[in-house]
Order: C-alpha cells, then sequence, then structure tokens
C-alpha cells in the first residue's frame, strides 16, 4: 500500500494514466482490426456489431478519461474506473468470441498487473476480484466459435495464445519501465529534498550557535576597542605602531559591526528576508566590506561582464556565503581574483585563487555537507556559502585552474512588464 500522502501521488498517477490511456489507443486499434478482419481472413463468424459496439465505447471512455484529465490531476479513483472498464470490455468480447476457450482470455492479467503497480491494496484486490470473476463466469456463459475442424481449432489455439503471450508481455514491459523511470525520478526528488532539509537543520543550529557566540563576544570586543583606542593616542609611540593600531582598532570595529548584525538578526530580523539587489552595487558593496577585513590580501574586483540594471535576489545568508569563498580563496592563495559576469538569465560570481586548488574529498562534496575541523579553519565555510546560494535557486561549483576556482551562479529577478 502507498503510504505518500494524495496531494503527492496525484503527478505520478497522472503520468500513469496517461500512459494507460495511450496504450489503450493502440489496443483499440487491434481489437478493430481483429474483429474486422478475422472473419474474412480465418473463416470465422463474428457478431461484429455487438463487438464493435464494445470497441466504440471503450473509446468513448477514453476521450472522456483524457479531456477530464487535461482539466484535474488524476486520483486513485480514476485509475481505478479505468482499469474496470478495461476488464469489463474484454470480458464482454471474449464472450462474444468462445469465452474462457479464446486465447486472447489471457489478457485479462495486464490490467490486474497495473493496478498492482500504481494502486493501494486494497483496489487492487477489487480489480483482481473482477478479472477472477469473469474468468470464472465466461467458463460457464459465451458464444462458442463455429470451428468445426478440430486441428484447426488446436492450431489457431496455439497462435492465439502466441499472439497474446507477445502482447502481454510487451504492454507490461512497455508499462514497467515507464512507471520505474517514474519512481526512480521520484526517490531521486525525495532524496534532495531530504538533503537539503538536513542541510537547513545544520545551518539553523549553526544559527543558534551564532547569536550566542555574538552575546558572549561582545564584552571582550568592547575592552579591546577602548584599548585600542588609548594605544592610538599614546604620543609615546611610534608612527608604525600607532598605524599598526588603528588598522587593529578598525578590525575591531568591524568584528563588533558583525557581532551586532548577529545578534540583531537572532533577535528581530527573519534570515529568509529576501530583497531584490542591482548586481554590481551590492557585489561592489560585499567586496568592499571585506576588503576591510582583510586589508592586508591582494585582491582584485571585475565587474566589467556585470551590465548596469541587472537585479538578483539576496539575503544576508549570501552576502555571509560570499565572504567565506572570498576568505578561503585568500588563505589558500597569495591573490585573489572576483568576477562577475552575466550568462543569460543567470548572473555567474567567480572566485579565483593562486593556490594548490581543492583537495578530491573537497571538490567531490562542493559544500554539501560540512567537513572536519581542520588547521586552516573550522570547515562550515563552504557548506555555509553552498545552503546559502541553494537557498536561493542558485548552484555552487568547485573546480581546479591554476589554483581554486569557486563558482556562485543565481537566478537573475525577471523584470515586470
Amino acid at each position: 500500500m502507498s503510504v505518500l500522502p494524495v496531494a503527492d501521488r496525484e503527478p505520478e498517477l497522472t503520468a500513469n494514466l496517461r500512459r494507460l490511456l495511450a496504450l489503450r489507443w493502440g489496443l483499440l486499434v487491434g481489437e478493430a482490426v481483429a474483429i474486422l478482419a478475422v472473419p474474412a481472413g480465418l473463416d470465422i463468424a463474428l457478431p461484429r456489431a455487438p463487438m464493435l459496439l464494445v470497441v466504440a465505447l471503450q473509446a468513448a471512455a477514453n476521450l472522456l478519461a483524457a479531456r477530464r484529465l487535461a482539466r484535474w490531476p488524476a486520483r486513485d479513483a480514476d485509475v481505478l474506473v479505468q482499469l474496470v472498464i478495461d476488464v469489463v470490455a474484454l470480458a464482454v468480447l471474449m464472450f462474444f468470441s468462445g469465452g474462457a476457450a479464446n486465447p486472447l482470455i489471457s489478457l485479462l492479467l495486464p490490467p490486474v498487473a497495473v493496478a498492482a503497480l500504481v494502486l493501494p491494496g486494497r483496489w487492487v484486490a477489487v480489480v483482481a476480484g473482477l478479472a477472477v470473476v469473469a474468468y470464472s463466469l465466461l467458463n460457464v456463459f459465451y458464444l462458442p466459435l463455429p470451428i468445426a475442424d478440430a486441428t484447426r481449432a488446436a492450431r489457431l489455439h496455439l497462435t492465439g495464445m502466441w499472439v497474446t503471450f507477445v502482447l502481454s508481455t510487451t504492454m507490461l514491459a512497455w508499462l514497467v519501465v515507464r512507471m520505474t523511470a517514474s519512481i526512480r525520478r521520484r526517490d531521486a526528488e525525495l532524496a534532495a529534498i531530504r538533503e537539503k532539509a538536513l542541510r537547513d537543520e545544520r545551518v539553523v543550529a549553526l544559527g543558534a550557535l551564532a547569536a550566542g557566540a555574538a552575546h558572549e563576544l561582545s564584552t571582550p570586543l568592547a575592552t579591546m576597542a577602548i584599548l585600542t583606542e588609548e594605544l592610538e593616542s599614546d604620543g609615546e609611540l611610534d608612527q608604525a605602531t600607532r598605524a599598526d593600531i588603528g588598522v587593529l582598532r578598525k578590525q575591531v570595529a568591524a568584528c563588533k559591526r558583525i557581532i551586532s548584525g548577529l545578534a540583531e538578526r537572532a533577535g528581530a530580523e527573519r534570515l529568509d528576508s529576501i530583497r531584490a539587489v542591482q548586481a554590481d552595487r551590492w557585489l561592489e558593496d560585499v567586496f568592499g566590506r571585506w576588503r576591510e577585513l582583510r586589508p592586508r590580501a591582494v585582491a582584485t574586483l571585475d565587474l566589467s561582464g556585470v551590465p548596469p540594471g541587472l537585479t538578483f535576489a539576496v539575503d544576508t545568508t549570501l552576502e555571509q556565503g560570499l565572504l567565506n569563498l572570498f576568505n578561503n580563496a585568500a588563505d589558500a592563495g597569495s591573490q585573489v581574483s572576483v568576477a562577475g559576469r552575466r550568462t543569460g538569465d543567470e548572473v555567474a560570481i567567480e572566485v579565483r585563487d593562486n593556490g594548490w586548488g581543492f583537495p578530491p574529498p573537497v571538490l567531490e562534496q562542493a559544500g554539501r555537507a560540512p567537513f572536519p575541523v581542520h588547521a586552516g579553519g573550522t570547515g562550515i565555510g563552504l557548506f555555509l556559502a553552498h545552503a546559502a546560494v541553494a537557498r536561493l535557486g542558485g548552484r555552487l561549483t568547485l573546480e581546479n585552474d591554476d589554483g581554486g576556482v569557486a563558482r556562485v551562479v543565481l537566478p537573475l529577478k525577471k523584470q515586470q512588464a
């Protein structure tokens, strides 16, 4: 029995019902050809009028089902009704053509197999029970085929069994392959959803940890700010020392701004507040703030590939993710180059360094999971960057090209007409 909610199964049921309707059109053509050709080709009299009426009713049911499917998604009841129609129609056709002795009687099995693949257990039992009842009744109630020659009747029966086997095998193989592909695709989507949920849980946990750290670090940072101001104003220190202290004071002020921002976001501001910004101005602003934190890093910014006026969606986590990428690049090499360019309906932000490149495990994970704490950092920078980019519908890729290359691709915001 399916464990997915009805709403989650609707797309899969709709796709399966479309396949069933498409397959039925082929069967209807085959039925009509057989009803018209058998009397002349095999010299076997058949009641054509009532049999063709059954085929016409099946075609009408197919058209109505297709029309309904174009307006509303399929439910279990819709698939059940179509399979019941198939079983009843085949049983009626068998009644007019020899009953259970007709080798095509085995065509009652494919609807049962389809029900077992698609429907919950109780509906499978309905279809299977109906097929069994139909088969049982056709052993008693039927119009016999007028074939006087027993040898010819046996040969036709064997030929019919072969035709039934080929048809049943072809239908089942086609349906199972298509349905299996749908199941695999759904499983892949569910796995991606589960991975995103786990990643979001980790990000939330890290956010709570950051809020606590912001509260605890505010006091020592305030003390450091006071001491640096006093040292900078000390007239006994030489000019070079006072300049270094000035740089230190700016770094402490930047840390205080970061801590204050963390505290504000933890207390009042929603982290999922997404806003539209101009790509070139926003990238220039983020890069400038990073330069304040890493004034001695050799870094360049190239926005020549970003036309003015382009807008895309950002939030506070994306800014932190880019800062993590900038810091990783500065730690890995002696030179950092950041470039932005438009590619179709997306904007790409490329962060390069001239270091040794990414190790194979990092390339394989590409930030989808945090790494253990190592000598170069905490191991969560790429993870946070990947989470922030994925949350906005973008993607983060890593590669090695004369150093490490981290490429962030984000969708552009569509302009309102």
